[in-house]
């Protein structure tokens, strides 16, 4: 059997196909039957934020995001809210208290706005955390059924890096919205004349930031723990500027559906991104999540309509001979992606184009990236530099460089 074979509940109600997510993601065929933690996809990302109402608008208005399911007190959930939000295969399920005693509350304040928990979709939940468990891995939520009208889901919990956990999620016997306790909903909010059915359409990776030391420590936790294999590696002066460094491992599931860069400082001159993120996060997290467009430029052009900001890519970045003699043609023209700040790599699979926002919440914490691929397995390590000075910049003007 290969999982290569299967598309998630999502996909196919994306109505995407095997072709399409190898393309957008990367997607490659693998034995499953030998895998002692079978992935088989995302299956949500949840975030913890200080105003899940308007947190979820925003990314509605903003980001394209149709509102699909829905929690709180007037479904008898009194202590919080949490709203549902899809686009492509991508789940997003925004979270806020309600209570004031919630659980919530203390995670936002030490926290801020951020991913609480990297949900997976796994064709076995029991056989998932019996392997977990037998490798050390601190079950938080034993696997358990829940259950309504519309049918029952397996679900367990085990603890990542810092407050970060993955649910562990088997719903191929649900038809519902989400998850019992929540109901359909749909939002009021209605997309401008003209734009694009949706932003993203799949999710790529979701990078982790942790303390310095501790990169390979979460590396052998995913070996280990999920059968994660080691994908690629970035240290010394592939990930580093004249004034800060950083070092970077990625693993990813055997179909590559779920690739996580992990993240740590290196000792440099000056913070780093890492970090600048570690001390406002109060810890390690999810620093950002790669969202997977077939059409990068309508992607920026419709979140830059709604006021979604990037960071700046000097044109100098575009203007250098190496640059254009290493990447070749690609899709679009460099002028177009000169007027954007979209980054563009290869290598030797094919090439990438890529771009990053800004900080979407008060604290210089969590931040999207936008990527079209064509072939590239990669991250964009020929962009690292020029990636890094930009960050510099927007951190030398908040007064943290």
């Amino acid at each position: 059997m290969t999982v290569h074979d299967t598309l998630t509940n999502e996909e196919r109600l994306a109505e995407l196909d095997l072709a399409t997510l190898q393309q957008l993601v990367g997607l490659v065929e693998y034995d499953a039957d030998s895998d002692p933690f079978p992935v088989i996809g995302w299956d949500a990302v949840v975030w913890t934020v200080g105003n899940a109402t308007q947190t979820a608008h925003f990314f509605q208005s903003a980001f394209g995001m149709n509102l699909v399911a829905y929690s709180g007190p007037e479904t008898g959930n009194r202590d919080h809210k949490a709203f549902v939000l899809k686009s492509g295969a991508v789940r997003f399920v925004i979270r806020g208290a309600v209570d004031p005693s919630s659980a919530l509350v203390a995670h936002h304040a030490e926290h801020g706005d951020g991913v609480s928990d990297i949900a997976l979709e796994v064709s076995d939940v029991d056989k998932c955390v019996e392997h977990a468990r037998s490798v050390g891995a601190t079950i938080l939520v034993e696997p358990h059924d829940e259950t309504d009208e519309y049918g029952t889901v397996r679900i367990a919990t085990i603890a990542a890096y810092g407050d970060t956990r993955h649910s562990l999620v088997d719903r191929r016997r649900y038809e519902g919205a989400y998850l019992p306790g929540y109901v359909p909903r749909t939002g009021a909010y209605q997309k401008r004349p003209g734009a694009p059915k949706r932003v993203f359409q799949a999710l790529d990776h979701v990078v982790g930031n942790v303390e310095l030391g501790k990169m390979d420590e979460w590396v052998r936790f995913y070996n280990k723990v999920m059968g994660f294999t080691n994908m690629a590696e970035f240290i010394g002066d592939d990930i580093a500027t004249d004034y800060s460094a950083l070092m970077s491992k990625v693993v990813a599931n055997g179909n590559h559906r779920v690739k996580f860069p992990l993240n740590e400082p290196a000792i440099a001159k000056k913070k780093s991104q890492i970090d600048e993120f570690l001390e406002y996060y109060n810890g390690p997290g999810a620093q950002h999540l790669a969202l997977a467009t077939n059409d990068i430029i309508r992607s920026v052009d419709a979140l830059r309509a709604e006021g979604v900001e990037f960071l700046d890519t000097p044109d100098s970045y575009y203007e250098d001979p190496e640059l254009r003699a290493r990447i070749g043609e690609v899709r679009v023209p460099i002028e177009e992606l000169q007027k954007r700040g979209i980054l563009v790599d290869r290598d030797e699979d094919g090439y990438l184009l890529q771009i990053f926002t800004q900080p979407t919440g008060d604290r210089p914490t969590v931040f999207f990236e936008l990527i079209e691929r064509h072939g590239s397995l990669g991250f964009g390590k020929g962009n690292f530099k020029a990636l890094f000075e930009a960050i510099e910049r927007e951190q030398e003007r908040r007064g943290n460089f």
